[in-house]
């Protein structure tokens, strides 16, 4: 790597989301660790929220930690396009019609500007959804990569959708409610576990749209790299990789790397020393991301009653927008008040952290991708209560494929009585044995992936060997065919 104009340069795009933000930085941080040069955009909007996070601080360049310690990872900002005072969850469809209309000039107008970077930009590692990656790479020689930061079972279903649709199972007036079993690699799916997305009546939206694009355009990249681990969907990982070249690299998760990046987009509470004074196994984790929002006001009264007659101690983590972005008081009177000495709310917080702390027994979560990976790597087995997106394909890899956790309910809403005795379960040490031991055992796949001859590590070398000297210095068209790669994965 002495010659820099053979050495790698990366420019990383993540979608401005905190659960894309995360898997992105750490990816990035591996990949210098391997000799790349790195350049991370943010967006503006993302970078602010993240300065104001960290004490009222100016993070000017959150990287500025890792290139002390030696790493090649450069930090830009670009404007989303929308000013800084704009309320992009309140205005969510405006925004999203932005991410799709106007942000990729201001990526266009950054990636043309770093053409002239020491060394030269080489790749272009753009989240998935964004719907426009290709032509940017294409528009200026750069291998087109795609980062997708879900499971191979959720890629998958989007990358099908054609199928989906000829079978009448998306999109459809009378949508079939029997088993898929038709997509390449996938055994059976139910259409209740399919992304929230394409469970609904209405595929107008601009998320649909977004949708279609994004997996219109991904079969365009020239890589997929994904947060997946081989051993836990090969089958589908190794029918993606017939399509094109597709790489499972996970499980990626914040202690991927020992440096502390600052990602956060809220202030974050230290609940250590709280947890430290409870017995090991003891405390209940509560959080439902960073994004999404609870169906109602009611859901939230009926989980805090659940809560409360559990008797088990717990955080909980509340933002303030769990419920809407104008709904303030949604906690039941006098609840806060009832809960001292045995139950914490915290607006945010660092949740590997909390769920690494051995007085975490349990996690009652949405199910996003991030927090099923750190759950499993913590060996934390989970209560699932998913929302939206692909928290219910999640659901289908946690409850029914590894049995690491329980479902909340198969209802719109919820009862605090459910509530109670799944918390009562799980965080009885006899009832949910298996489920502990489960997820020990699937803990432990994780972490053999990651070793040095583990199936992710040699993943990630072949997503570098196809990023070869001669595509680098020289274009696209001296990438290794896809034909050849086809039986090279693990």
């Amino acid at each position: 790597m002495a010659d820099t104009a053979r050495k790698p340069h990366a420019i990383m795009i993540p979608y401005p989301y905190q659960g894309h933000i995360n898997p992105f930085v750490s990816l990035a941080m591996k990949l210098a660790s391997q000799g790349f040069t790195i350049t991370f955009v943010n967006t503006q909007s993302v970078h602010s929220r993240i300065s104001r996070a960290q004490s009222g601080t100016d993070a000017a360049d959150i990287f500025a930690g890792a290139r002390n310690s030696g790493l090649d990872i450069r930090y830009a900002t670009v404007s989303d396009g929308f000013p800084l005072g704009f309320d992009r969850s309140a205005n969510h469809d405006q925004f999203v019609e932005g991410l799709i209309h106007v942000f990729s000039a201001h990526v266009d107008e950054l990636v043309a500007t770093l053409s002239a970077s020491d060394p030269p930009v080489t790749c272009l590692i753009a989240d998935t959804f964004y719907v426009w990656s290709s032509a940017i790479a294409a528009k200026h020689n750069l291998v087109s990569v795609s980062f997708w930061t879900e499971p191979a079972l959720v890629l998958s279903l989007y990358y099908h959708l054609d199928l989906l649709k000829k079978n009448s199972h998306f999109g459809s007036k009378e949508k079939r409610k029997d088993t898929i079993d038709y997509i390449p690699g996938v055994e059976t799916v139910n259409p209740t576990d399919l992304p929230s997305y394409l469970q609904s009546d209405d595929t107008s939206t601009v998320v649909h749209r977004v949708i279609y694009r994004a997996f219109t355009d991904v079969k365009k990249a020239d890589i997929i790299i994904c947060n997946a681990v081989q051993e836990l969907e090969s089958k589908t990982l190794s029918a993606l990789h017939t399509k094109q070249p597709t790489y499972a690299i996970g499980p990626i998760v914040s202690c991927f790397t020992n440096q502390t990046i600052a990602t956060s987009l809220w202030s974050e509470t230290d609940c250590t020393p709280w947890l430290n004074n409870k017995p090991d196994g003891s405390v209940l984790y509560v959080s439902f991301g960073s994004h999404a929002h609870t169906t109602s006001k009611q859901d939230i009264w009926e989980i805090a009653h659940g809560l409360l007659s559990s008797g088990s101690d717990f955080i909980w983590v509340v933002r303030p927008d769990i419920v809407s972005s104008d709904e303030a008081n949604f906690l039941p009177p006098g609840f806060e008040n009832s809960i001292k000495g045995r139950g914490v709310i915290v607006r945010w917080c660092s949740q590997m952290k909390v769920i690494s702390h051995p007085a975490i027994g349990g996690f009652l979560s949405h199910c996003g991708w991030n927090s099923v990976l750190e759950s499993i790597w913590c060996k934390v087995p989970l209560i699932c209560f998913p929302l939206f997106t692909d928290q219910f394909t999640n659901r289908k890899l946690v409850v029914n494929d590894w049995r690491i956790g329980i479902n909340l309910c198969d209802r719109d809403s919820i009862t605090r009585g459910e509530v109670r005795e799944k918390i009562e379960y799980l965080m009885s040490g006899k009832t949910s044995e298996k489920l502990r031991n489960a997820v020990k055992e699937v803990s432990r796949t994780l972490e053999s992936a990651l070793t040095s001859d583990g199936a992710s590590e040699k993943n990630l070398s072949l997503f570098i060997e196809d990023l070869n000297p001669c595509a680098l210095v020289y274009g696209l068209e001296c990438l290794p065919s896809r034909e050849t790669k086809k039986e090279e994965i693990i």
